[in-house]
């Protein structure tokens, strides 16, 4: 007898549906799958076997031969062992069929028939809705992301025997359901917050205006000044997610299977924090079967990237595509990926291998040909994609034992919304440009016109400071944020001035 049972699988961060198809007949006992398995699913044979066996129903002796389709598409990972078991008790008339031909089925099996959970819920259940099914069945700790689409019927199943029994009848399972409202009026919730840090009011302030016109960053100063404590504080003054970014960015973690068991949805932005030894595999994705990576995980989020100068210069470099283009091209022989990858780089750095470089009481003991070939890890293209340079002194005594507060991250993302909705209605007629940090050279020109004292005042930087021909386009871009956070109009000198202030690199000091 042949059976059908519809189950799904993950190709980048989309799903496609698979067809299940399972013929038994009469015959010397055999159990083969085809449809280009990889290992996990060949080795779903023996799970399968046995946890129809520890369910209480007697695994049926007969020639089994499974098809998943499309055989083209190759198939990998745990969760078709559910889709496999139901359509193996289908062929044998075990399961009633009148569910089956709307109904998704996923899950991985233990050897006692309960159900593990499975990567890829979210973008399955989505892809589910879209071809008109009615429900998916899953395992209990992967239902609460699935949950999250409405127009389909969740249920969340604890085991082989709950899903078999729901099937014919004989159980009744109430749907899983999320309230979206409820966990948007939660978000911002951070445990951080900017007040925590003494001092460093310059730096905050470049925070903000990074923040504001979602421009990349780096800091430079000694260990210990505060850099890694102001980055972690920086999705704190960005705005909150929109429904639609949330959704787009638990895919990605859905599909990598890191969302925490007790949520539905990523509501907060992301920070991501790889360590400098991390490949260029798993910084920007990759993979036999391709996987996002770091960068993607940080998708409307922040990306750190601490110590950036000991990263491996070929590391680095595989940055500068998703930088500038928001998203991740990764090919293979067979098949070609995009992964979006529109996140906020942050990064830190000392001033010289010793650290002391910059610093007034500490001496510093690197010699100059240290120091260039220390700062020349960093490619001059990778330079060209951030935005604001800005030293991080130490930390005075006075500021550390100065019992007043700073301002509250609440109080920075008021003013950073506010500037970035200016944006989003100067821009509301352009394509794949939403903020300030997004605009190229024809949109800098257009919109960042400078009247005769401005001009002359960066003419005059230009000159003096040795800033480089990269800085120009970036001083600019900056200088229309702090306007905006100003809620001015027109660029001012004063803008241009503190603009100027965020290009460290740029200045003959670091020359020499």
């Amino acid at each position: 007898m042949l059976s059908k049972v519809l189950s799904s699988a993950t190709v980048g961060i989309d799903a496609y549906l698979v067809e299940v198809e399972t013929n038994a007949e009469k015959n010397i006992p055999s159990f083969t799958i085809f449809g280009l398995p990889d290992n996990a699913v060949k080795e779903s044979r023996e799970r399968v076997i046995a946890a129809i066996n520890n369910s209480g129903y007697q695994f049926p002796i007969k020639k089994f031969t499974i098809n998943l389709a499309p055989a083209d598409i190759k198939k990998e990972g745990s969760s078709f062992d559910l889709p496999i078991a139901v359509a193996i008790l289908a062929a044998s008339e075990m399961v009633s069929s009148n569910l089956l031909n709307d109904s998704l089925f996923l899950g991985e099996l233990s050897l006692d028939g309960t159900l593990r959970p499975v990567k890829g819920a979210l973008p399955v259940a989505v892809e589910a809705k879209r071809k008109g099914l009615k429900r998916i069945l899953l395992p209990a700790d992967s239902s609460k992301e699935a949950s999250i689409v409405n127009g389909i019927d969740v249920y969340a199943m604890e085991s082989l025997y709950e899903v078999i029994e729901f099937l014919n009848g004989d159980l009744e399972k109430e749907k899983v359901t999320t309230d979206t409202d409820a966990l948007f009026s939660q978000i911002n919730q951070y445990h951080l917050d900017f007040s925590d840090v003494k001092g460093q009011e310059n730096v905050k302030r470049a925070l903000e205006v990074a923040a504001a016109g979602s421009h990349n960053i780096l800091m430079i100063g000694p260990p210990g000044s505060g850099k890694t404590m102001l980055a972690k504080r920086i999705p704190t003054i960005l705005p909150p997610m929109t429904f639609e970014e949330a959704l787009e960015t638990t895919k990605i973690h859905s599909v990598a299977g890191i969302i925490p068991k007790d949520k539905a949805l990523i509501t907060e932005r992301p920070f991501r924090n790889p360590h400098h030894t991390v490949s260029d595999a798993a910084l920007i994705g990759g993979g036999s079967f391709p996987r996002p990576g770091e960068v993607s995980y940080a998708h409307h989020g922040v990306l750190f990237l601490d110590e950036l100068p000991e990263f491996k210069k070929n590391v680095l470099e595989v940055l500068r595509q998703p930088l500038e283009d928001s998203r991740v091209t990764v090919s293979r022989s067979k098949l070609s990926l995009e992964f979006p990858a529109n996140f906020m780089l942050a990064a830190a750095m000392n001033p010289c291998p010793c650290g002391f470089y910059t610093d007034p009481t500490k001496e510093c003991t690197c010699a100059p040909p240290q120091i260039q070939r220390y700062m020349a890890k960093i490619s001059g293209p990778l330079l060209d994609r951030i935005d604001i340079h800005i030293e991080v002194p130490a930390v005075k005594y006075k500021d550390l034992s100065a019992e007043h507060k700073g301002e509250s991250s609440v109080q920075i993302r008021e003013r950073v919304i506010k500037a970035r909705n200016i944006q989003l209605n100067r821009f509301k007629d352009l394509q794949y440009i939403y903020n300030n940090g997004d605009m190229a050279s024809k949109e800098v020109r257009q919109y960042c016109k400078l009247n005769t004292a401005g001009a002359e005042l960066l003419k005059m930087a230009m000159t003096k400071l040795g800033l480089s021909a990269r800085a120009y386009d970036r001083i600019l871009k900056v200088s229309r944020t702090i306007a905006d956070l100003e809620e001015s109009e027109n660029i001012l000198s004063q803008h241009i001035s503190e603009a100027i202030q965020y290009r460290s690199l740029d200045r003959e000091l670091w020359k020499h």
